[in-house]
């Protein structure tokens, strides 16, 4: 990959952003989607900005947001029944 070009950002859109995470093995798997949800709901996500009808985000600030973010998966009520008490 190229390097973007000192001090200016490296804006990408959802869809990139979650190729270049997995391509840079910070995330196992993403979608744009799901990107589009954390966004929404999470106020620590870096700052996006509207390219005609798309977001984007300065990978520079995405990629350390990723690294850092504890993920807590869901209970697979399919496969595994209602969660324990504890839970």
């Amino acid at each position: 990959m190229t390097e973007p070009a000192e001090g200016g950002p490296d804006m990408v859109s959802f869809r990139e952003l979650a190729r270049r995470l997995v391509a840079d093995g910070v995330v196992e798997t993403m979608s744009h989607q799901r990107l589009s949800k954390i966004a929404q709901e999470d106020p620590a996500f870096p700052p996006t900005v509207m390219i005609g009808r798309s977001k984007a985000v300065d990978y520079r600030l995405a990629r350390p947001y990723f690294a850092g973010r504890v993920t807590r998966p869901g209970w697979r009520t399919d496969l595994k029944g209602a969660p324990p008490a504890s839970e």
